[in-house]
């Protein structure tokens, strides 16, 4: 019989996930704005993980016991998003990919976490100084113990890619290439109400003798340690490595939170390569006067009108493109009351192995809004057709509107209110979502943008074929970047990007399209049941209203609002 109270001990174990999770990785939850956990460093060896996995598994065993047909409805929700997310956690801990590949990408390298997340840290006041300093004297030994859990890898026969290390190498010879002036971590804004010198030069002397000292010994053991067995280009994919195969198919299913196949997902994107060639067609020739794709790509490539000339005209695009998506959200969504989102961009360093953008969430608390970060870097090579798509994805319609409505949801578990690529079928799913709706919305201000609008389509089906070509079938790393090529309109350096960023990070590129494509299905079963009743905020309400779940519960959700809307 369903208990309408809600159940105590899902309570507990949501409070203890909630811990559990931003304990064991701390970065992400400095990223997501989650206050309390500022001050710490994960634990990258196996050791540390194999204690973070026990940890999730107590989770999943105690969810266990509880009689789900006993729950009311929203505990039902929270049970499957809990059961969804501790075996994702803890698959990821168990399984360990990072250590088959290390590289520069941001979320999937260690040390990249640390110069993303660590200098965003809200610094509100005395207590969370002495927090971010305690943590700046931790990263030392972190540095370390990422060296030492690639050596144990190595033993293992889980060889890193020679591409993914040299970047590595790279990103950290930037680092320690900055001045102390501009050095990462010591970019600091400080409260009024502490001594801006002693704490500017205590963290000083930290970087100085603990933090630069640990960046050199990462990076000599990168370069004289991995470089020289490092996995070729021919051998790039996690397939190669022992344990690889296995460990991709759990992250399959871990990033798109379904149980899809790699197999079936491969197919999926040639089918959807395939589906966009009329819609090239036909937007080509009216926009471009040919029909023929490569022409229209070629076109699209070497068009020198279609290049930036400044960093402040990407930042002016992106600004107003955000703007116009405010102004109409009201007409297309129920009225949320959410943190601003600003436009930043993001550190040159970062340019070489950075994708054109992402979103970083507002805190939870207030003290730091939602970012879009653009990459404006050498702004001669970027395409002005695609940065009214990233704007759309990346903050309104699209991340941010998502996310930052979600910190804000009455009566989510903790944390719930505070999920990204832990769901990631569904964040990035909404992210490419957003894109196509922003054309439904008259958020694009020509076809030429919607050109930009198709190439990503075409990225994102391509991702499908790349990401299971190199780890599941063997692909090599010049083979995937020429389907990239073929099939899209981006450029060669933003060809390598990618790929190298789905060679660090197995199967999360496959989340972007598998997610749109069942939240599209779930809005035609809805307009078709619904008829003249269908009301697309009132659809977005249902989309949002439980925050980011896996996609089985999205479906649950959905139709369970439209027997509710039909009646």
């Amino acid at each position: 019989m369903v208990n309408p109270q809600p159940n105590s001990d899902l309570a507990r174990l949501s409070d203890e996930f909630f811990q559990v999770q931003h304990s064991t990785d701390p970065f992400s939850a400095t990223l997501l704005g989650v206050s309390g956990f500022d001050s710490l460093v994960p634990d990258p060896s196996r050791a540390g993980a194999r204690a973070n996995a026990e940890r999730f598994a107590a989770i999943e065993e105690q969810l266990g016991r509880i009689d789900v047909e006993t729950l009311n409805e929203a505990d039902r929700i929270n049970a499957a998003v809990l059961g969804s997310l501790a075996w994702g956690a803890r698959s990821d801990l168990e399984h360990g990919l990072w250590e088959t590949s290390a590289s520069a990408a941001g979320y999937a390298s260690p040390q990249a976490m640390a110069f993303q997340a660590v200098p965003t840290a809200p610094l509100r006041d005395g207590e969370a100084v002495d927090g971010y300093l305690t943590r700046l004297g931790a990263l030392g030994s972190y540095f370390d113990a990422i060296m030492d859990r690639y050596r144990e890898a190595t033993k293992d026969g889980r060889v890193s890619t020679r591409v993914g290390v040299q970047q590595a190498i790279d990103q950290l010879a930037g680092h320690l290439a900055l001045s102390p002036a501009d050095d990462t971590f010591l970019n600091l804004p400080l409260p009024a109400d502490v001594n801006h010198r002693a704490v500017r030069d205590k963290a000083a002397t930290i970087v100085q003798e603990q933090v630069r000292p640990a960046m050199r010994r990462l990076a000599a053991g990168l370069q004289d340690e991995l470089l020289p067995g490092a996995r070729g280009d021919d051998e790039v994919g996690v397939r190669f490595a022992p344990g690889g195969e296995e460990g991709y198919r759990a992250a399959v299913r871990r990033h798109t939170t379904t149980d899809l196949a790699a197999e079936e997902i491969h197919q999926i994107g040639l089918d959807c390569i395939r589906d966009l060639q009329a819609e090239w067609a036909e937007l080509g020739a009216r926009t471009l006067g040919t029909s023929e794709v490569p022409e229209i790509l070629r076109r699209l490539r070497e068009d020198p009108s279609l290049r930036f000339t400044d960093t402040s005209q990407i930042v002016d695009v992106v600004g107003d493109a955000l703007r116009r998506a405010e102004a109409a959200r009201d007409d297309w969504f129920p009225a949320y009351e959410i943190a601003d989102c600003v436009i930043e961009q993001i550190n040159p360093i970062e340019a070489g192995n950075a994708a054109l953008a992402y979103y970083r969430p507002p805190a939870g608390d207030g003290s730091r809004p939602g970012a879009h970060c653009v990459l404006t870097a050498n702004p001669h090579e970027r395409f002005t057709y695609e940065y009214e798509a990233l704007a759309f994805h990346e903050s309104t319609p699209g991340h941010h509107l998502q996310i930052a409505s979600a910190q804000r949801l009455p009566g989510l578990p903790a944390y719930r209110r505070f999920l990204d690529a832990e769901v990631c079928g569904y964040v990035e799913g909404w992210g490419l979502y957003s894109e196509r709706l922003a054309d439904e919305m008259g958020l694009y201000t020509s076809d030429v943008q919607r050109l930009g609008m198709l190439s990503f389509d075409a990225l994102r089906a391509c991702r499908l074929v790349v990401d299971t070509g190199l780890h599941l079938l063997g692909w090599t790393r010049q083979q995937a970047m020429d389907y990239m090529w073929e099939n899209t309109a981006t450029t060669k350096t933003n060809v390598a990007n990618e790929i190298d960023r789905y060679i660090t990070w197995p199967g999360q590129a496959l989340a972007y399209m598998i997610g749109r494509r069942e939240i599209v299905r779930l809005r035609r079963i809805a307009e078709r049941r619904l008829g003249p009743k269908f009301d697309i905020r009132a659809f977005h309400g249902a989309v949002l209203g439980n925050g980011a779940v896996p996609l089985g519960v999205l479906e649950q959700n959905v139709l369970r609002w439209v027997d509710t809307a039909s009646v």
